[in-house]
């Protein structure tokens, strides 16, 4: 079969334009880089094992600028994130996080951690940055996975065009990336009594070691009755609802549905 002159450059024409659009859908597909994908790249996240206590795979190595930063194990239902804002770190608050039932660890300045999650949210103006400790680097043994999270607070619109550079100076004044040597700040960290006081952000200056501080007394979701007593002890008051239980203690109380913890005030 022949084709005319005409019915060939027809033919040509169409496929150079099917080829335009191809290329276009492809570019679409892809999308553009987001200030989420551009802050994944530049901090990898540590990876956890053994219920959250052991980093399995090291992350982005950082070195903590600012005291503040809460430290809770990393099971315990709270996040107690501290906020930052116009160079200003502020602790966190909330009943749980400020009450004595919670053991007041905090980051130190040179702590080392690992990043463990980010989230930018353009809507509200805020990065949510979490982290859990470098124990090894730390020189905290058995390892703890002590975790802490600071949100980062933008003004309202600045991040919906914003890079990662744009906001890796606040980032930094609180995480900075570290260019040590974990197995150097292992050695190093063994010279220390203890990366965590629980009297607070001011650092130890006792010359005797002492003990690594006892665990919280962490009340989770889905704890038994049992559990919670072992944990608690005895209740001041029970109120027993039937598939509903209320233990009220001095500074919490604790609700259950189904012998199973459902709420803690």
């Amino acid at each position: 079969m022949r084709y005319s002159k005409r019915q060939s450059w027809f033919a040509i024409f169409v496929g150079a334009a099917t080829a335009v659009i191809l290329l276009v859908n492809v570019a679409g597909a892809q999308g553009p880089v987001t200030l989420q994908d551009q802050l994944n790249a530049q901090y990898k996240v540590a990876k956890m094992a053994g219920a959250g206590a052991v980093v399995v795979e090291a992350g982005t190595l950082l070195t903590v600028q600012k005291a503040g930063v809460q430290a809770m194990f990393f099971n315990a239902i709270p996040k107690c994130p501290a906020k930052f804002d116009a160079d200003t770190l502020r602790p966190a608050t909330g009943f749980f996080c400020s009450s004595p039932m919670a053991l007041h660890n905090y980051f130190q300045m040179g702590n080392k951690v690992y990043p463990l999650k980010i989230e930018v949210n353009p809507d509200k103006g805020r990065i949510t940055f979490r982290v859990v400790s470098c124990d090894q680097c730390n020189g905290v043994n058995p390892p703890t996975g002590m975790k802490g999270e600071v949100q980062f607070e933008f003004p309202k619109g600045y991040l919906e065009k914003a890079s990662a550079g744009d906001v890796a100076d606040k980032i930094g004044q609180v995480f900075a990336i570290s260019d040590d040597d974990p197995q150097q700040n292992q050695a190093d960290g063994q010279q220390e009594s203890n990366a965590f006081p629980a009297n607070g952000p001011v650092a130890n200056q006792q010359s005797t070691p002492q003990q690594p501080p006892a665990e919280p007394q962490t009340v989770q979701l889905g704890m038994t009755t049992d559990q919670v007593q072992a944990t608690l002890g005895k209740p001041d008051k029970a109120f027993n609802l039937g598939a509903k239980q209320i233990y009220v203690y001095k500074d919490v109380k604790v609700t259950f549905m189904n012998n199973k913890v459902s709420d803690v005030q």
